[in-house]
């Protein structure tokens, strides 16, 4: 088995290009890195997004109220 760290040989990147989705990429992706903390209560993107739901619509609350 080769080592996971080298590139094979019948891998041929010759007449690749260097960046050509790199401006679709940036533009669909915005990636936020959580400390392990917030990361241990958060296990997937749709409890963050829930929770991160939950605290604009309390804000948007109080500042209605307020």
């Amino acid at each position: 088995m080769p080592d996971d760290d080298e590139m094979r040989e019948e891998y041929d990147f010759s007449a690749g290009v260097r960046g050509k989705y790199a401006q679709r990429f940036d533009a669909g992706s915005n990636v936020v890195v959580l400390d392990p903390d917030v990361a241990a209560e958060f296990k997937t993107r749709q409890a963050v997004n829930e929770a991160l739901r939950d605290a604009l619509a309390r804000k948007r609350n109080e500042q209605a109220a307020g």
